[in-house]
Parts: C-alpha cells; sequence; structure tokens
C-alpha cells in the first residue's frame, strides 16, 4: 500500500491559529471525493481550522481553480480522483493535473496538499478514500501536508 513509511506528524491548533486555506474538489466519483472531502475537513478541524469547499467539475479544472484561490489563501487543498480507463485520456489528466497543481504551488508560494488520486481501479481509490473500510485517507493527508508546510513557511518568515 502507497502509505506504507508515512510520516507521522503532529499539529496542533496553536501553530495553525489565523490560517485561511480552502479545499478544492473535483466532482467525479461521487463517493470516493465525499471521503476525500470529509477527511481534508478532519484534518483543517483538528489543527483547528475550517475552510470552505469549492466544487470544480473534474481533476483537470482543479489547476485554474487552484491559481485563482491562492492569493487569498495560507494554503490549498485539492483533491480528485482519476480511473484508469482504456485511453490515454488517463494519462493526459493526470499530468495535467500533477503539473498544474504544482506549477500554481511554486509560482505562488502557497503550499498545496495534493490529493488527487490517479488509480487503476475503483476500488484502489475507495482504498485510499478515508471511507469506513478504506486503508488510507488521503483527504487527511493532504490537509495535513498543506497546513504543516504553510505553519512553516510562516515560521521561515515566508
Amino acid at each position: 500500500m502507497s502509505g506504507h513509511g508515512a510520516p507521522t506528524l503532529e499539529l496542533s491548533s496553536v501553530a495553525a491559529g489565523g490560517l485561511r486555506g480552502v479545499i478544492v474538489a473535483s466532482s467525479w466519483h461521487e463517493v470516493v471525493m465525499n471521503g476525500l472531502i470529509d477527511g481534508a475537513r478532519r484534518g483543517l478541524e483538528q489543527a483547528g481550522l475550517s475552510g470552505e469547499v469549492i466544487r470544480v467539475p473534474g481533476s483537470f479544472e482543479l489547476p485554474v481553480a487552484c491559481a485563482r484561490l491562492a492569493p487569498g489563501h495560507d494554503f490549498l487543498v485539492a483533491l480528485g480522483v482519476v480511473i484508469r480507463g482504456g485511453t490515454p485520456h488517463f494519462d493526459h489528466v493526470c499530468q495535467a493535473a500533477t503539473m498544474g497543481i504544482t506549477r500554481v504551488g511554486v509560482d505562488t508560494g502557497t503550499p498545496i496538499g495534493f490529493g488527487v488520486l490517479t488509480c487503476d481501479t475503483e476500488e484502489q481509490a475507495l482504498a485510499r478514500a478515508g471511507l469506513p473500510d478504506s486503508l488510507e485517507d488521503k483527504g487527511f493527508e493532504a490537509a495535513q501536508a498543506a497546513i504543516l508546510t504553510a505553519v512553516t513557511l510562516a515560521g521561515a518568515g515566508r
């Protein structure tokens, strides 16, 4: 499983106090997306934060939404799921989402938690969605990564 060896990260609400973030989530694969969003919300709540959820049609649209939202926020959490099909569409969408989100983060200096699942099967996506029977909670992990990075950068004098 991909989560093997993941760091254990602790975040207090004191450290994250005052940070402003938003969850940007695609709409495809509703069950998986609901799990990812719930996990991201738990991540924010654990840090004593709340954040609006902005929905876009799919993972391909995540970079442009992140680009528009980054200037007004201390961090973003980008969530999506792309499941391999029988055409190269999977490769194009995964590459565009990954490179686009990376570019937005680097260009703006705004931490973006990357919670875009790129899976071969729906079962793999469900295993990572943070649902009661899931093995992993990638929405929570993405939120935690974004918040911890924002806290680190704030302490480094961004």
